[in-house]
């Protein structure tokens, strides 16, 4: 019997059943951003069984950039999989701690780089110890393996596709032309700028031209709603001929939209890197409240 991949996105029972010597369950949480609260149950005192950490504020981003969570190099990035002791053929399984949050910028970041065999855990590891699974505790060696080379390492090697994502010089060209869309993940409290954005010195509003589709339109109860809901929700939003580019606050919750749009079949989808903390700063990019 062949061995069955997963791609978008696996159930926490398909993920329970699932065995594999291939399989590498990874844990990309971020730190609780703006007014979230940190979840009582996380990275390492609460883990799926094996997982390892998928370090998007650390290993998996540039530290020399002034904005968070921008993508590393192609250098970084190959290493840094490789030393989760991820192979060419693994097969990966993401997750995060607040359900599908940060676990959707993990999923796109391997895309990017030609990795086909990667899915999001629907409901992350809420609804796995919801459902009742197994979680355990990270052990010494999981912990330790951030600042020692593991005993193994993997022989992951992909090479960065840029049309994943794309910059603020793109992105003002797209905001006036048909056949582009930019969709904004945000609350729609922050892009029509009727609170504070959560980081200091980020002016409130949104791009002209851009349009709201909080990625929390997506979910439901943690989870994607079903693809034919999310075919829905997009048809309203873009037509499948325009290129979509999702922006959010940092970059992270507009890779929701990029998976929700993949899953409602879209192919032409990039994410804007810097999103709003780029963009938001006062340096002369337009911004409106309309």
């Amino acid at each position: 019997m062949s061995e069955e991949f997963y791609r978008d996105i696996i159930s926490v029972a398909q993920l329970a059943n699932y065995s594999s010597l291939n399989l590498i369950v990874l844990d990309a949480s971020i730190t609780p951003v703006g007014a979230m609260e940190k979840p009582k149950s996380c990275w390492p005192n609460t883990i799926i069984p094996k997982a390892k950490f998928f370090d998007i504020e650390g290993d998996f981003c540039d530290l020399d950039s002034a904005l968070p969570h921008t993508m590393p190099c192609a250098e970084q990035f190959n290493k840094q999989a490789r030393l989760l002791g991820i192979n060419k053929n693994s097969q990966i399984v993401i997750y995060d701690s607040y359900g599908v949050f940060s676990s959707a910028r993990a999923w796109w970041m391997f895309k990017s780089f030609g990795h086909e065999n990667v899915a999001v855990l629907d409901g992350g590891l809420p609804q796995w110890m919801k459902q009742g699974f197994e979680t355990e505790k990270a052990i010494d060696q999981q912990i330790a393996d951030k600042d020692h080379e593991p005993d193994f390492i993997g022989s992951f090697s992909g090479e960065f596709m840029s049309e994943y994502f794309t910059d603020k010089n793109k992105v003002i060209i797209s905001l006036f032309n048909e056949n582009y869309r930019v969709i904004d993940a945000r609350a729609s409290e922050r892009f029509y700028g009727k609170v504070p954005e959560p980081r200091a010195g980020i002016r409130s509003g949104h791009m002209p031209g851009a349009i709201n589709l909080p990625y929390s339109e997506l979910l439901s109860s943690g989870k994607f709603k079903s693809v034919e809901e999310l075919i829905d929700i997009f048809s309203n939003k873009s037509s499948t001929i325009q290129r979509q580019i999702m922006t959010c606050g940092s970059g992270i919750t507009a890779c929701i939209l990029a998976l929700g749009a993949h899953m409602s079949g879209y192919k032409a989808i990039s994410v804007y890197d810097g999103s709003w903390s780029e963009w938001g700063q006062a340096n002369g990019l337009p911004v409106t409240k309309e």
